[in-house]
């Protein structure tokens, strides 16, 4: 596994049930800048048995983003929508209340 990848997994792995992160966050977290691209091909390399929650990082607009497994899309709304995410009318999650915030994390 490249190392890259191993340190955006440890980020993910921190966001707790019921929360999400866009994919800049994720980078800025791992150390990564501006690099939200790289943790979209991380989470895209993840193994199916993966336990690393990939279904709590979304987009900056608050949407789940197309992925090349297909059917992915719904299965991580359903997922989210399992920890009590809410979506609006649109397909959106208000970040401002999902977003996962490091510094009160438990």
């Amino acid at each position: 596994m490249h190392e890259r990848n191993a340190i955006i997994y440890a980020t993910v792995s921190q966001i707790p049930c019921g929360r999400v992160a866009s994919y800049g966050q994720i980078a800025r977290l791992s150390g990564l800048g501006r690099m939200a691209r790289q943790v979209g091909y991380a989470l895209n390399a993840l193994a199916s048995d993966s336990d690393v929650p990939w279904h709590r990082v979304v987009n900056a607009k608050g949407e789940i983003s197309l992925r090349s497994v297909p059917g992915s899309e719904p299965l991580q709304r359903t997922l989210l929508e399992h920890e009590g995410v809410v979506f609006n009318a649109h397909g959106r999650i208000d970040l401002r209340h999902y977003t996962w915030d490091l510094a009160q994390a438990d």
